[in-house]
């Protein structure tokens, strides 16, 4: 026998709160840098004991890789060695890889190194296996910077744990240059107070982590064309511009104490008049205006002293000095340490540089180290180092981030969220986006949709062959996708796409969604175009998964556009609030950690390998967000077809209170039904009032208690020597045969009939708890009777209007077999695999239509059903059923008068041992059901 595991549970966990301690240190506003406030008894008594070579050493930090070989790493040992550089900036590789190399250096060094990276958006902006955080235009749209410095404080977290003390971020260049190809989507936007809070939360959040950031790109890299890494960029604004824009988050946030700052290299004649002299090597620039003018006591960074801003112009050696005679602490990036030196130590000898100069750059980079703990340095761990740096928080405030930023720019006729999915037919047309992709996949969550991709301009050459495709579509979602791999990728919607939307969509709504740079926007010349259009940044995982969640009403929007993009203005954003869909996250964001769920893993690959069952599906939900949704195993014994979370489940007995108790509590809400009739008040014309059944009272049956036989096996009258009967059966449908109950075999129309006539004349025993089916075949013609509609018929409209996609009667007619999990090998009635068919057998002699059996589903759509129950009838801003009737129905029936636990319809939780789907730790309030073919549902 094959028997089919599928499990949905709704929890409702409480969980008690804490509160952040006092931010007040963090937020100083102390224009001193961190590392200046406090004394550094450490680095004063070093300096002293410290020679010269040493101290020109400190000044310079090279860059190192974790992914070249053993001949790089010994020219690094030789520079820490004989040079005594005093810091590295790690460039590509892997975590791994790099903490061992960070073990091997620091040994090798005489005074700690200071370590950086370019962390921009993360470790992973330069290390693989790590986390990838939204880039700063993404963050520019959203609105609670708190969620920003969290961010630092978790950057800051990982630099820590390589064994990293400087990242060089935030950039604070205000992006006013849409053309601008190296800034660009690394900004958090054109709007300088904007920019200037994101950057502060962002330095505020690393420096409570004692990890100094690095302010970029000193004066402002934001207003340029050029790469300053392939050439010299010029920013020919006059001062006045520079100083109410460009240098703005500059200034105010060396005013809240920034530790570091990088100088860029830039042509600014209003600065540096000297033609082709970067501002990096400029003393005007360096000393003048950021140390002196704007008092930035922090560490001052050169930008790469490799890139063609300062290199095509001065040879090694040269642009080194005069970077030190600017001003700079920190030269980064040297590409010729040895040479540097001499030169360094030639303009001292000819009074260019002083001695005092280079004491007092090499003080504040030891009383930074000092800050930074290096006085204390304890050696990388390798031990769980990729999990300590994977951490499911980590991974929450990434989702958290794309999510808070997805901004809505139109929303005709509040289109958004959408609000009728029954007969709303939709479609999804991705560009440059692959097939499965997250967002197909989470639209089909909540309404499965037909997915179309387009590659190329071939892919819509015929519009009518499109037009014809989308007959019958009301809703076109369209969505424009990039590559994710970095910022300063190019970024274009084609016109001819806009062009090929606007013929298809004709008296369609449509919908666009935009996953990548939102410049891209200003491809949309008409504010006309489309009814509702979404910016999401970014195209991964977590913002195709929000943006279909957003769609559908499962989250909210609140983001505003950091930059003008066309007809799109910086600030733009309409707030969209919750519809009250089910929401898809992470157990963290509940305060729930993902490990504590891990049991169920274990619990139901046991089922799997001791041969309970071939595989499952588990979903569990709290709060109305579900945080745990997994397949498990194969389809059937044979482990070829493996189960996903879409495939479909007969549900069994989970029919009675997800299809036939569903109908009467709607119906009770109409005042069409009542718990407190008899079988009479509906069915008086089919039950003859000398028969028990007659005055059998409602609330009785449903809670089984109401004297019926526990189970009628139906079939085996209709058996000849263990073979179906073939003046009640028929090899093929036809008028007189046409309720199919397999393969091959259909069963006369009147037999529904001769079942109800069979219960009829079967006894009634003694009221007490008896698990029956029998009642159901009652309800069943109640609902039929009193709507007009067969009962599948009837609730399908419920199940449309939810979006319970795949939960019907009959699916093989709806869905292609390979979805559909077989129940069971049946060789006692129908002789062949169920498959697609009602395991049941009284409801396959009804055609596959019973009260008591003959649903199918799948975990994630019976969740929706569940949550309405949860919110007692309410769902997706609609009511279904009162309030007062569901939590009639739920509650325990006769507890008080014989210990019979059932609700109406509804299973209760089990106590002191008693056999059942519970434990003694579920709450009493719970209710739910299970089903023969191994279902279960609970909701607490």
């Amino acid at each position: 026998m094959i028997i089919v595991r599928f499990i949905t549970i709704l929890l409702l966990i409480s969980f008690t709160g804490w509160l952040n301690k006092s931010e007040s240190q963090v937020r100083n506003t102390n224009n001193l840098p961190p590392f200046l406030r406090k004394s550094t008894p450490w680095a004063d008594s070093l300096i002293k004991t410290m020679t010269l070579d040493e101290k020109i050493g400190q000044l310079f930090m090279v860059a190192a890789y974790s992914n070249k070989g053993i001949e790089h790493q010994q020219e690094i040992v030789e520079l820490i060695t004989k040079y005594h550089i005093g810091g590295l900036i790690f460039m590509q590789g892997g975590p791994v890889r790099q903490a061992k190399l960070t073990n091997l250096y620091q040994t090798k060094s005489k005074i700690p190194l200071m370590l950086a990276i370019d962390g921009e958006w993360g470790l992973a902006m330069r290390l693989d296996s790590t986390v990838k955080y939204p880039w700063q235009m993404t963050l520019g749209a959203i609105q609670d910077s708190g969620l920003i410095m969290k961010m630092g404080e978790q950057i800051a977290e990982q630099c820590q744990r390589v064994g990293l003390q400087i990242n060089f971020a935030p950039v604070v260049d205000i992006n006013s240059n849409p053309k601008n190809p190296i800034i660009n989507a690394r900004s958090f936007g054109e709007d300088k107070i904007n920019v200037t809070e994101k950057g502060t939360e962002y330095m505020w959040g690393m420096q409570k982590h004692h990890v100094l950031p690095t302010a970029k790109h000193f004066p402002g890299h934001g207003d340029t064309d050029a790469d300053s890494h392939k050439t010299l960029p010029v920013l020919n604004h006059p001062y006045k511009r520079l100083d109410t824009l460009e240098l703005y988050p500059f200034k105010q946030m060396t005013k809240k104490g920034l530790g570091g700052v990088m100088v860029a290299h830039l042509y600014v004649p209003s600065l540096e008049p000297t033609e082709n002299k970067a501002t990096t090597l400029s003393k005007r620039v360096v000393t003048d205006l950021l140390h002196d003018s704007l008092e930035f006591k922090g560490l001052i960074f050169t930008d790469a002293l490799n890139m063609q801003g300062v290199s095509k112009f001065y040879p090694p050696g040269v642009v080194d000095v005069m970077a030190l005679k600017a001003g700079n602490d920190v030269l980064l990036f040297s590409q010729d340490v040895p040479t540097a030196i001499k030169e360094i130590k030639k303009a001292l000898q000819n009074g260019e540089i002083s001695k005092e100069q280079i004491d007092a750059h090499c003080l504040k980079i030891l009383r930074a180290k000092e800050w930074m703990g290096l006085n204390r340095y304890h050696s990388v761990k390798l031990n769980g180092l990729y999990n300590d740096l994977n951490k499911k928080e980590y991974t929450l405030l990434q989702k958290q981030l794309y999510q808070k930023a997805l901004t809505v720019l139109k929303n005709e006729h509040n289109l958004l969220p959408i609000k009728e999915l029954k007969d709303n037919n939709i479609v999804t047309i991705s560009f440059n986006e692959e097939p499965g992709s997250v967002f197909e996949q989470t639209v089909d969550l909540y309404k499965e949709s037909k997915h179309y991709q387009v590659k190329n301009l071939h892919d819509i050459a015929n519009i009518n062959e499109w037009k014809e495709r989308l007959t019958n579509t009301n809703t076109i979602i369209a969505s424009f996708h990039n590559s994710d791999a970095n910022p300063w990728k190019k970024y274009k919607i084609k016109g001819e796409w806009l062009a090929f939307l606007m013929q298809i969509s004709k008296e369609k709504k449509l919908i666009l969604c935009n996953f990548q740079n939102a410049y891209a926007l200003s491809a949309i010349k008409t504010t006309g175009f489309a009814d509702a259009i979404i910016q999401a940044y970014q195209n991964n995982e977590f913002t195709q998964s929000a943006v279909a969640q957003l769609i559908f009403g499962a989250i909210g929007a609140n983001g505003k556009l950091p930059v003008s993009a066309g007809k799109f203005k910086v600030g733009d954003g309409i707030n969209l609030e919750p519809l009250g869909r089910l929401q898809y996250t992470l157990p963290e964001e509940l305060n729930i950690r993902s490990e504590w769920l891990k049991p169920i893993d274990s619990i139901a690959e046991s089922g799997i390998k001791e041969g309970a069952y071939p595989g499952c599906q588990v979903l569990v939900a709290k709060s109305g967000k579900v945080i745990y949704q997994k397949a498990f195993g194969y389809h059937t014994y044979d482990s070829i077809l493996p189960v996903k979370i879409t495939d479909i489940y007969d549900l069994a007995s989970v029919t009675k209170i997800s299809a036939t108790v569903l109908a009467l509590m709607k119906l009770q809400s109409e005042g069409k039904f009542s718990l407190d009739h008899n079988l009479c008040d509906y069915l008086g014309d089919e039950i003859p009032d000398t028969l028990p059944y007659y005055n059998m009272n409602i609330r009785e049956i449903l809670a089984h208690q109401a004297g019926l036989q526990a189970w009628v096996p139906f079939y085996i009258k209709t058996l000849v020597n263990g073979v179906p009967r073939y003046d009640i059966y028929s090899l093929d449908s036809s008028e007189t045969y046409p309720l199919r109950v397999a393969d091959n075999l259909w069963i006369n129309k009147g037999y529904p009939d001769t079942i109800f006539k069979r219960i009829l004349r079967g006894p009634v025993k003694t009221k007490e708890y008896r698990y029956s089916d029998l009642g159901y075949y009652f309800f069943k013609r109640i609902i039929e009777k009193i709507t007009g509609e067969s009962l599948d018929v009837y609730i399908q409209h419920i199940y449309d209007d939810i979006g319970m996609s795949t939960t019907t009667f009959k699916p093989r007619y709806k869905f292609p077999l390979y979805r559909i999990v077989p129940t069971e090998k049946d060789n006692y009635f129908r002789h062949q695999l169920i498959h697609g068919d009602v395991h049941d057998m009284g409801a396959a002699m009804m055609g596959g239509v019973g009260g008591h059996a003959g649903l199918f589903s799948n975990a994630n759509d019976l969740a929706k059903l569940m949550q309405m129950y949860l919110n007692y009838g309410e769902y997706a801003g609609k009511r279904y059923i009162d309030s007062t009737v569901l939590a009639e129905y739920t509650k325990c029936q006769f507890c008080a008068e014989n210990g019979n636990r059932r609700g109406a319809g509804f299973d209760k939780p089990v106590r002191d041992g008693e056999g059942g789907p519970t434990c003694n730790c579920v709450s009493y309030l719970s209710f739910g059901h299970s089903g023969f073919t191994g279902t279960l549902v609970w909701v607490d």
